[in-house]
């Protein structure tokens, strides 16, 4: 069951429930139930080095993006101002 809902997580790039899994993992006893865990363990680690580089990157663009709105602000004068 534990197999299969990590199974799951992973297909669906759910990394709350990823989280939640790696952190109940049971005892398995049988080798083909261990040997699928390190697969998946492997495939969870891909998954959210992908994940963190797809953040990286979008997060530079979002500092860019807001520097050149910000490059290209005006400066607005008060019309009030008198001091000028």
């Amino acid at each position: 069951m534990w197999l299969n809902e990590l199974k799951v997580a992973i297909i669906q790039k759910d990394v709350a429930q990823l989280e939640k899994l790696l952190d109940e993992t049971p005892q398995l006893e049988k080798k083909e139930d261990i040997e699928s865990a390190i697969y998946l363990f492997k495939a969870a680690i891909e998954l959210l080095e992908t994940l963190k580089s797809e953040t990286a990157t979008s997060m530079k663009q979002i500092k860019k993006n807001i520097d050149f709105l910000n490059s290209t602000k005006r400066d607005s004068i008060n019309s009030l101002d008198i001091t000028s």
